[in-house]
């Protein structure tokens, strides 16, 4: 039987092989130079993104597991899509680091980011609609509900203005993250 405990674990166990994969993308320069660390600045910046995106989704998603009781089969594949979107970060990171941040990986970055927040936002309301009024306010439900809404709008404009100025795309993507820095806004009570 499924249980709210053993629908985090494996989310953990899942995020952290993620976590695992991004990581054995990055390499080390061939020469002792720390000079020679400077050309990868693509890498390093795309990477810490990355981990800062993956590390919000796993906070978001240790926060919202509170409020799941029994997991119904719904809210298990929500999070088996929510985390194969997740699962695709690496590959994006490392298209985007490879091409030190052109056009079209970053708008491919940034549309991933979207399609995780869509999954993740699916997972939120599924999450929220089956917990009682004494665990989330009316009030926190509609702050959590704006603030996803307002990082799915940041996000899409980001794939757009990657075509033009790839750079201000991901910089409108660190501006997104920011949002969600503060799962515990779910924390007021009524």
């Amino acid at each position: 039987m499924a249980t709210a405990e053993r629908l985090a674990a494996f989310s953990d166990a899942v995020i952290a092989v993620i976590l695992t994969l991004m990581v054995l993308e990055l390499r080390a320069p061939d020469y002792p130079s720390f000079s020679d660390l400077t050309p990868l600045w693509p890498t390093a910046v795309s990477y810490a993104v990355s981990y800062l995106f993956i590390a919000i989704i796993w906070t978001n998603h240790h926060y919202l597991m509170r409020f799941v009781g029994p997991p119904t089969l719904r809210l298990i594949w929500i999070n088996f899509a929510h985390l194969f979107m997740v699962s695709l970060v690496p590959f994006a990171t490392a298209w985007v680091a490879r091409t030190r941040l052109a056009s079209a990986p970053v708008a491919f970055y940034t549309a991933l980011f979207v399609c995780v927040d869509i999954a993740y936002n699916v997972f939120e309301r599924e999450v929220l609609v089956r917990a009682k009024a004494s665990q989330v306010s009316d009030r926190a439900r509609r702050m959590a509900r704006r603030r996803s809404l307002a990082v799915l709008a940041i996000f899409a404009s980001a794939i757009l203005v990657a075509f033009v100025a790839p750079r201000l795309a991901f910089v409108l993507v660190c501006g997104a993250l920011i949002l969600h820095l503060r799962p515990e806004a779910l924390d007021s009570r009524p």
